[in-house]
């Protein structure tokens, strides 16, 4: 089944808890998250979206992919089961014609007097509506698969639209559960108080909370076995990322409702129609990530270190500014905890950069690799949001001016934030900085600006900026009778093979179906039919895609040498054919090793194409002629047996 395989590991202390893993090599392919179990980068197991391949080391040659069907057939990962709802307001939005008379009274109230509807998009993203999230929590109290004897709802993840939805489902579920004071389910999201020892108790099977409230946080990068309901109250266009949060639930658990009693399946809630829009967006919509503001603010800051760099700024106030920097970015990489999954797969890069020796000159390549591989881990820096993006701001200005770039927008930004400071002159630190506030709106101030300047600026306005008036969007909090419009159970059935892609599927399903009597004659060198064309014909252009899949993955390649090509020729039907030239005591060894070139290529290739004849490995002996000088009539009888296999390739 498996050829050689090698595969590279790197173990902190940590992971001595996850030695069992290693164990059998079918766990390494642990559907979701290989990157768990502390693999490297070295890209010996390739994550292809769905699919974990395994690399020679040597060729990078694929010989195998474990899937998660074949995961769950092997009982290495549990299966789900899948409730899809449909929800009339997250579906078609409110609106007021369609409420009762005390709901148009209340929505009256509630909005101006020009809105008279309100879109579905609207719903948890400004808009909530208590009946839409009580009717949901209801649900998963009912129906989600429980512990304890069926007391208890088991670990669950609720994936929210924000951290403003994730705070009022919580406050939902403690008014409708009190008797669960306040501690069954938790918001989790960066910046909140407390969050990692909320993460860190969810992860223990026997505490609270038993209900996570994730806003990013728990979609990827955590392994819980003990997780069996998993609610969508989101929506989701990534494949992968639709694929990784799915994978929460994966993970095996023994003796999870008593002793003997397994983990067999988990279970999935989904009210914004995700399965729906993958089953008929096949590859979905992958969207760009957007970087959180506490990467922005990391990544401008290496930056400014490594422009001041540059001979220019090699004095006493620069270099000592560039060391400030420095200090504050090796203390938010020092920070990062280590024991968590995802910066164990970065632990190379949290170690390089943790040495002040690593800042002294940073090149491209180190840029690189703190912005992609370092900046995600960062921790959330513990700030007033607007203080920290007022920062963002000013740095954008300073890297600009040592870049030597325009930064025009920025700097009209800080000129209107002055002149809007103007206006709250009665509060006393804002007194205190009226000639910098007056100053910056002047032509002279930004002419002569250094980054000096700018820090000043910086550091005073950082502290006035929430004296500003917030022009953030209203919240609005609802309590409109919503209803369920469709239920859909299944068990499922939406497997992988369905997202892979169409090469994949035929490779696959050729591969496992060597035994369909179409498939052996072909393998066996035996004479095919008509018949058996329209066999390939129906499955690789009616029941694995279309021919224009095909012609899209493949080009113009013949159907019978393409399937011959994935199948290869069974070597008793090569050894066969090949026979009388391998016990010919007269053929030389040079003779007898070309004979053996042909056949393993047979055995591989299901056919072989003569001119290659020409090419290595097959010609480092000479050409055939050559080779065969004196014994032309054993070479014209080779080309004859090849001729022969190939030819029940042309029906």
């Amino acid at each position: 089944m498996f050829t050689s395989v090698f595969f590279s590991f790197y173990l902190t202390p940590a992971d001595e808890s996850h030695r069992s893993i290693y164990k059998k090599y079918q766990d390494i392919f642990n559907y979701f998250d290989a990157i768990l179990l502390g693999l490297t980068a070295t890209p010996k197991i390739d994550l292809d979206k769905n699919t974990y391949t395994i690399f020679e080391l040597e060729n990078d040659v694929p010989t195998y992919a474990y899937e998660l069907g074949e995961a769950i057939e092997d009982k290495y990962l549990v299966p789900y089961h899948t409730i899809e709802t449909k929800m009339k307001f997250l579906e078609q939005g409110i609106h007021y014609d369609d409420l009762s008379e005390e709901e148009k009274e209340l929505f009256e109230e509630t909005f101006d007097d020009d809105v008279k509807d309100i879109s579905g998009e609207a719903l948890n993203s400004f808009l909530f509506n208590d009946n839409t999230i009580d009717t949901v929590l209801q649900e998963l109290m009912e129906k989600g698969l429980k512990v304890e004897g069926g007391d208890k709802l088991g670990k669950t993840i609720i994936f929210a639209k924000n951290k403003k939805h994730a705070e009022f489902i919580v406050k939902r579920f403690n008014a409708l559960y009190p008797e669960y004071k306040g501690n069954f389910a938790k918001p989790v999201y960066t910046g909140i108080n407390y969050v990692e020892s909320t993460m860190d108790d969810f992860e223990v099977k026997n505490k609270l909370p038993q209900i996570a409230v994730s806003v990013d946080m728990l979609d990827t990068g955590i392994d819980i076995p003990e997780i069996l309901n998993l609610v969508f109250f989101k929506k989701i266009r990534s494949k992968t990322k639709f694929w990784q949060m799915i994978g929460r639930g994966t993970r095996l658990c023994e003796d999870l409702y008593g002793v003997g009693l397994h983990k067999e399946s988990f279970r999935i809630f989904d009210y914004c129609g995700n399965f729906e829009f993958f089953r008929t967006n096949k590859n979905g919509k992958e969207a760009k990530m957007m970087k959180s503001l506490t990467e922005n603010l990391f990544n401008i800051r290496i930056g400014i270190i490594k422009e001041l760099q540059n001979l220019d700024y090699q004095t006493d106030e620069y270099m000592a500014h560039r060391n400030s920097l420095v200090e504050g970015i090796l203390k938010e990489v020092r920070a990062v905890d280590e024991t968590k999954f995802n910066a164990r797969m970065k632990i190379q890069f949290l170690h390089k950069f943790s040495q002040e020796s690593t800042f002294e000159s940073l090149s491209d390549a180190d840029i690189r690799e703190l912005e992609e591989q370092v900046a995600p881990l960062v921790h959330v820096i513990n700030d007033d949001e607007l203080a920290k993006r007022f920062d963002y701001l000013m740095y954008t200005i300073e890297y600009a001016d040592l870049k030597r770039v325009p930064a025009s927008k920025p700097k009209n930004r800080v000129v209107t934030t002055a002149e809007k400071l103007i206006f709250k002159g009665s509060i006393d630190k804002v007194k205190k900085q009226e000639t910098l506030i007056y100053k910056v709106q002047t032509n002279e101030h930004w002419e002569e600006a250094d980054i000096f300047d700018h820090e000043e600026v910086r550091e005073a306005f950082r502290e006035l900026i929430k004296f500003l008036d917030s022009k953030s969007g209203e919240i609005y909090y609802t309590n409109f009778t919503d209803e369920i419009m469709e239920t859909k159970e299944s068990t499922g059935e939406y497997s992988v093979n369905d997202m892979q892609s169409y090469r994949k599927k035929v490779n696959r399903y050729l591969m496992e179906h060597q035994s369909d009597f179409v498939i052996y004659k072909l393998r066996n060198n035996n004479p095919l039919t008509e018949e058996d064309i329209k066999y390939f014909e129906k499955v690789l252009w009616q029941e694995l895609g279309t021919k224009d899949d095909y012609v899209k993955e493949f080009g113009d390649e013949p159907l019978l040498k393409l399937v011959s090509k994935i199948v290869g020729l069974d070597p008793k039907a090569a050894n066969k054919v090949f026979s009388e030239f391998i016990s010919d005591e007269s053929l030389n060894i040079n003779q007898m090793e070309f004979v053996k070139l042909v056949v393993n290529y047979m055995i591989k290739n299901g056919s072989l194409e003569k001119r290659i004849l020409n090419e290595h490995p097959f010609n480092k002996r000479g050409n055939v002629m050559h080779l065969f000088d004196g014994k032309l009539d054993v070479a014209k009888r080779i080309i004859g047996s090849i001729d022969q296999i190939n030819g029940r390739l042309s029906v």
